[in-house]
């Protein structure tokens, strides 16, 4: 047996119609209504699901929004976020258009006025939502592979976000009849043990060493009975019509198919989704941001932008992408912290792992003096008032594209801003 281990680097994602992801996606679902309503709305709501096999399932809401206006209608924004995820029969796991079947229950009182007294004003004089400690992190190692210019995402996190959007696409368009909305994805990354003896202590990726995929699946799946054939029949169609067309073939370059695992316990029939596995806001919170690495504060799924758990979470992220396309380091994490009801972070630092072209410190103070930091600020710079957070609540937070519908603007990139940090290279 060897006493040296394989550089391996692993992440992994879920899809939509995972519980836990069905408890975020209802949680923005409702944010979304309530933004769309009142612009200024605060919203705190948590969702938990769970599936019966006699008993109605349940869905419930419990939380904390106060806005202008008559709030939406909670329970018909959380049956048509869950039915439109592919929970409408309550034999794979919950039929959430079913008022017989699926019970919803609304426990969201408003937000309490000492908090609220912290966080409405202006510019200046709006605080944090929240203490907290949020992470933004950004690198290179997406950006020789055509598919994912642009990203500068962990490669490991970016691979197993697209397989599960991609069974996430496959189970809504019905191509693949069988095919159920709960699921996960992993993929492990081989990296280069020579050249992380010999260089600086990056990744140094090579090509994906073992994939994971569990699919939930009728029954019958292929028209097959449970067994061997059955599971050599998902194996494949899991390869060519979900491995095959998101792993870009440069990272499928020496993979063994043998280090494909699909469904690893044998199978995954009906029912599952929440009846298999109780769901809950915020338990995916990796999944959320990088694969792996550091993560402060909470959960992001159900918060209105004053909760800096989420508006200063993406402008962590926005500000190191930007610190990483203007070549001014091949990794950046950045650590900001906030006190409750103060608009001015307690402290922000940036860390490059050896990989920047100037120090960490003065990258820190780059950072802090070309992005606006303030809760107001934030919110106002990522436009962050209006509903686009459905979108974000499966398949990542982090490392997408951002949509000429105004989704994901913290990944843009502008030109203005790398200037600006590079700029201050020169004085």
């Amino acid at each position: 047996m060897s006493d040296q281990l394989d550089p391996i680097n692993t992440a992994e994602s879920v899809t939509a119609g995972h519980p836990d992801k069905l408890c975020d996606s209802i949680s923005d679902a409702i944010l979304d209504a309530c933004l769309t309503i009142d612009p200024e709305a605060r919203v705190a709501v948590e969702t938990l699901v769970k599936g019966m096999q006699v008993e109605p399932a349940a869905i419930v809401l419990a939380g904390e929004v106060s806005m202008n206006g008559a709030p939406p209608d909670y329970e018909a924004v959380a049956r048509e976020a869950a039915a439109s995820i592919g929970y409408i029969d309550r034999s794979i796991g919950m039929d959430a258009r079913s008022f017989a079947h699926c019970k919803v229950h609304t426990y969201i009182t408003t937000q309490s006025e000492y908090i609220s007294q912290g966080v409405d004003g202006d510019m200046d004089s709006q605080g944090a939502g929240d203490q907290g400690i949020m992470f933004g992190y950004a690198c290179n190692e997406t950006e020789d592979t055509a598919e994912l210019r642009g990203r500068h995402f962990p490669i490991a996190a970016a691979l197993s976000q697209r397989l599960t959007r991609r069974l996430d696409m496959i189970q809504k368009s019905g191509k693949i009849p069988w095919m159920r909305p709960d699921g996960k994805s992993q993929v492990s990354i081989r990296l280069d043990g020579k050249r992380i003896h010999e260089g600086d202590g990056l990744h140094y990726p090579k090509h994906v060493n073992v994939v994971v995929i569990a699919v939930q699946h009728a029954r019958d799946a292929g028209g097959l009975p449970d067994g061997d054939a059955q599971r050599e029949f998902i194996q494949r169609t899991v390869w060519e019509e979900v491995v095959k067309h998101a792993i870009p073939k440069r990272w499928l370059d020496g993979f063994d198919i043998d280090n494909l695992i699909v469904n690893g316990t044998g199978s995954f029939p009906d029912p599952g989704g929440p009846y298999s596995d109780a769901g809950l806001t915020g338990r995916k919170i990796i999944v959320d941001t990088y694969g792996g690495g550091k993560h402060g504060g909470g959960a992001f799924s159900g918060k209105d932008p004053s909760k800096v758990d989420r508006s200063a979470a993406y402008n962590a992220r926005w500000a190191a992408k930007h610190v990483v396309a203007a070549g001014l380091a091949d990794r950046c994490e950045i650590q900001v912290s906030y006190a409750i009801g103060r608009a001015q972070p307690i402290g922000l630092l940036a860390n490059t792992f050896g990989t920047g072209t100037i120090s960490d410190l003065e990258l820190s103070n780059r950072i802090l003096n070309v992005f606006d930091w303030r809760p107001g600020g934030m919110i106002k710079a990522l436009d962050l008032k209006r509903p686009i957070y459905l979108a974000t609540a499966s398949g990542g937070h982090f490392g997408r594209s951002p949509t000429e519908r105004g989704h994901f603007p913290w990944e843009r990139i502008h030109e203005d801003l790398i200037a600006a940090l590079q700029s201050r290279e020169k004085r």
